[in-house]
This record gives C-alpha cells, sequence and structure tokens, in this order.
C-alpha cells in the first residue's frame, strides 16, 4: 500500500528535476494520445517538435521560436516576481490585451506621421495600459482585502469585451470596408515593430524580454526589494518582523507584472500580429503561468521554459499541417504539461511510502 509522507525538508534534487519529469510525462503521454487520435505513431509524433529545429523548413521555424517564446517569457517574469511573493496575479491575459489596445491606440492617434518618436511613445502606452489594468486588483486588495486571483481573472472576460469593442468602435480601419479590427500597423513603419536584425525574429520584444530575465534576476539576488519578495513567500512572518511593507509589495509585485505584461502586447500587437482583432488574444498569459512555474520561478529558469513552450506552439502547427491535428490539441498538450508539473511537484515535499497491509490495518 502506497502512502505520501511529508520530508522534513523539501527535496533539492526534486526541485530541480520536476520540470525534467513532467516533460518527459507529457511528452509520454503526448505520444499515446496521438496514437489513440489515429495519427500515426511514434515516428510521426517525433515529428511534433524536431521538425521545427531540424527539419527540413528549420530555417522558417528558427526564428519564430524567439518570436512565441519573446511574449511568454516577458509575462512570465512579471508573474513570478508576484508569485515568489505570494501574490497571485491569473490575470495576465488582460493585462496584455490593455497593453495592447493602448500601444496601437497611441500609434493609430498618430497615423499617418512618419516621427522617430511614435514607437517609443507605443511601448510606454502599452506598458502603463498593462499597469493600470494590473493596478485595479492591487488597489482593491490593499484597500478592501478582496482576492487578487478573483479580480484579476474576471478582470481577463472585462478585457475581451473591451478589445471586441475596439475592434469594432473606436480602433476600427475606416478604409477596412466594413470588416472589424484596426488599421495593419505593419503598413504603417512608424509604428511597426520589425526585426532588429533581418530574418533572425529577434524584435524589440524579445530584447525586452531577455533584458527582463537579467533585470529580475539582479532584483531577485543582489537588491533589498528582491529579498523582500523572497522573504516574504518563504517566511512571511519573518517578512513582517523584518519590516517588510506587505501593501508596498503588493502594488510592486502587481504593478510590475502588469506592465511586462502590457509590454508584451504592445509588442505583439506592433509585429507578428499587426492589428487589433476581435481574436488578438491567444492565450499568451494564460500559458505564461505555465512557462513561469515550469522554470522554477527563477529567471534563467523562465527563459529556458519560454523556449520550450515556444517549441510546443511552432511543433503543434506544424501537426495540424501535418498530422490534421486540431488546435484544441496544442492547448491540451500544453494542459498536461502543468498536471504532470504540479504532481510531480508533490514529490518536492512528500516522499512515497510502501507499507505492508497488516501495518495499515
Amino acid at each position: 500500500m502506497m502512502k505520501l509522507e511529508k520530508r522534513p525538508q523539501p527535496s533539492k534534487v526534486f526541485a530541480y528535476l520536476t520540470p525534467l519529469l513532467a516533460v518527459v510525462a507529457t511528452m509520454i503521454a503526448g505520444g499515446l494520445l496521438f496514437a489513440a487520435l489515429g495519427k500515426g505513431r511514434l515516428k510521426r509524433y517525433a515529428r511534433f517538435s524536431g521538425n521545427s529545429l531540424f527539419g527540413e523548413h528549420a530555417f522558417y521555424y528558427r526564428p519564430q521560436l524567439l518570436v512565441k517564446g519573446g511574449p511568454l517569457i516577458l509575462i512570465a517574469i512579471g508573474l513570478s516576481l508576484g508569485f515568489r511573493a505570494g501574490i497571485w496575479n491569473i490575470g495576465a491575459e488582460g493585462q496584455y490585451i490593455l497593453g495592447a489596445i493602448f500601444g496601437a491606440g497611441v500609434g493609430l492617434a498618430f497615423y499617418p506621421l512618419e516621427a522617430w518618436y511614435v514607437f517609443p511613445l507605443m511601448i510606454i502606452g502599452g506598458a502603463f495600459g498593462g499597469w493600470l489594468w494590473a493596478m485595479i486588483p492591487a488597489l482593491l486588495k490593499v484597500k478592501f482585502g478582496t482576492n487578487e486571483i478573483l479580480v484579476s481573472l474576471m478582470l481577463v472576460y472585462v478585457a475581451e469585451q473591451l478589445l471586441a469593442s475596439m475592434s469594432l468602435g473606436l480602433l476600427k480601419n475606416p478604409e477596412g470596408h466594413g470588416f472589424p479590427g484596426s488599421r495593419n500597423l505593419k503598413d504603417y513603419p512608424a509604428a511597426f515593430n520589425d526585426d532588429i536584425i533581418t530574418g533572425t525574429g529577434m524584435h524589440w520584444g524579445v530584447l525586452s524580454a531577455f533584458i527582463a530575465v537579467i533585470f529580475a534576476y539582479i532584483l531577485l539576488n543582489r537588491h533589498m526589494l528582491g529579498f523582500s519578495i523572497r522573504l516574504t513567500g518563504e517566511a512571511p512572518r519573518a517578512a513582517r518582523f523584518a519590516g517588510v511593507k506587505p501593501n508596498r509589495l503588493i502594488l510592486f509585485c502587481l504593478g510590475m507584472s502588469g506592465l511586462l505584461a502590457g509590454l508584451a502586447g504592445m509588442f505583439e500587437v506592433s509585429g507578428p500580429s499587426g492589428q487589433i482583432s476581435i481574436d488578438f488574444n491567444t492565450g499568451y498569459g494564460f500559458t505564461a503561468i505555465i512557462v513561469a512555474f515550469l522554470g522554477r520561478l527563477h529567471p534563467v529558469g523562465i527563459l529556458l521554459a519560454g523556449l520550450l513552450m515556444a517549441l510546443t506552439y511552432i511543433g503543434g502547427e506544424i501537426a495540424q499541417g501535418t498530422l490534421g491535428l486540431p488546435a484544441a490539441a496544442i492547448q491540451l498538450f500544453q494542459g498536461m504539461l502543468l498536471f504532470f508539473l504540479l504532481a510531480v511537484d508533490l514529490l518536492t515535499n512528500y516522499r512515497i511510502r510502501w507499507i505492508s497491509r497488516e501495518v495499515a490495518s
């Protein structure tokens, strides 16, 4: 008979092995799923991710790794700051949408002016939009003690309705012949987030993601504020005795996560997406939660996890084209990854003991 026994101290071995074990378990379960769907056997399943890096068209897919991974890393870095302090922002998707709306709104307000300052102003607008949306659950929690999980999550649905309203109203392309959606920013050079180095996929959003990783690493390991964040998450009572102000920490962590999510939305709408549309949001805000935990809330781990998750997006697109799998299969694959991550993470704090039935009775 199996029994879970609490460890005296969390296992450092399982703390580091958990992401790897979760990936392996997901690959096995995914292979079984593919076989059950009748879309091919293990050989075909290997194409799911392998073709994106080593296949015939890898020259196209490799840059996409940065394009898809950039927003995930940027959002996950912001979320990880709050998660490490025990502040749970689940509404990054809404902050991502508001960043896109504000960023695109600023750019379209200057249309068709060709000036160097348009794009920097869009960056400020996108960051402000995400920060503003995150301040709603932050202020409600500080003033009234509301649950930031529920408030931030509900605001996602408000943001989606706002996105639809903007696509059909204020930001609608006047020359779009009645179709919903804004002007395409790819046709407006002053507002377009083009590749910094042509053909590499390295646009300003990807560069910002790398900067955010360095910033978070220095903050958490070399700054007093980062120490306060870690101490609050690991020992809340000790943090209070050490003089940490919880309300200030809530405002900072939620504000930073909203700001970075807003930036991700702005870089996406001005680059790969190109326009505000009803279906602009693709779930990056929710997927970034998986990335944050898969990376163990560590900046470098999040960088690697973001690239891995980007691989699932790219592999999924290949699988849709070659195997005819539905798009929902990708989300199922990501969901399995989170499930196995949480399941295996149990072994960090608990160990399995096998006891005989006689002893158990």
